[in-house]
């Protein structure tokens, strides 16, 4: 039984959290989505750290540097680095962007050390964010995923950062794969502004940062109105689904006060920018 509480956001933290953003397919955004929710944990005032596998120079730590640390996910003692720690570290969640081609091997890792069995005690909370690609060959991530998760709770996303086409998914197409993992939730990324998406990579500041019109340093910036505009307004609409999801809620191991997901429900896209 783990010892591990903390009193922040006026709430007990009753165990740590670690949420893992993968997906097997290259080129999906799933740095982007890393880098959504650590603004929105940022804005809900969760103390939080980061891992970005991209070594040797991750893109996440680029734009996150003050809470990333670059690994190795392969290397056992970077793995030592991140699992050893979760309950001694001052940060509630520990967020993992996983390098393409990564997932299903970082999950099976987490399988042979104990960690989905620990997850499955509720010692630590665990939370997957599967990124999807375009084609119906990404579903079959799924498959080898589900072996895996435990009792993860298991978001599948679709990302139209990239101006991604996504299949339409029938029924039977749907209760196939989504039936492999009881309780997985769709979520959906719109696609942000071309101008106002360079323009933050320009930057390499956190998009909230960008919102606030502010460089890495916390000095002035002098960003375009217009752009900083389109994205308040992409990353206000990534916050309500995360909400909608009841994401705090989990993170904190507490019940959401939302209706139950219950059965698992067809992804729906949101408005675009």
């Amino acid at each position: 039984m783990l010892h591990h509480y903390e009193v922040y956001r006026g709430l007990i933290m009753t165990k740590p959290a670690v949420v893992l953003i993968g997906g097997d397919k290259g080129g999906v955004g799933k740095t982007t989505v890393a880098r959504t929710l650590l603004d929105y944990f940022a804005h809900q005032q969760l103390r939080v750290r980061a891992f970005d596998t991209e070594v040797p120079r991750g893109t996440l730590k680029r734009f996150h540097p003050e809470v990333t640390d670059v690994v190795d996910i392969n290397h056992v003692p970077d793995q030592m680095r991140i699992f050893d720690t979760v309950n001694s570290t001052d940060a509630t969640v520990s967020l993992i962007d996983i390098r393409a081609g990564l997932l299903s091997s970082t999950l099976r890792a987490l399988r042979n050390i104990g960690f989905i069995e620990a997850a499955k005690n509720g010692d630590i909370t665990f939370v997957v964010f599967h990124i999807l690609g375009p084609s119906i060959a990404s579903l079959d991530e799924i498959v080898d995923t589900a072996a895996y998760l435990g009792d993860a709770k298991y978001f599948m996303v679709k990302n139209f950062i990239n101006n991604t086409y996504f299949f339409e998914w029938d029924e039977a197409t749907h209760a196939a794969y989504f039936k492999r993992i009881p309780g997985a939730v769709g979520i959906t990324i719109p696609k942000l502004v071309e101008m106002a998406a360079e323009q933050v990579d320009l930057a390499s500041v956190p998009f909230a940062t960008f919102i606030a019109n502010k460089k890495q340093s916390g000095a002035p910036a002098s960003y375009s109105f217009v752009l900083r505009g389109y994205v308040r307004h992409w990353l206000g609409t990534i916050s309500a689904e995360y909400d909608r999801v009841g994401l705090t809620d989990i993170l904190e191991g507490q019940e959401s006060s939302r209706p139950p997901i219950g059965r698992p429900r067809p992804i729906i896209k949101i408005a675009e920018s």
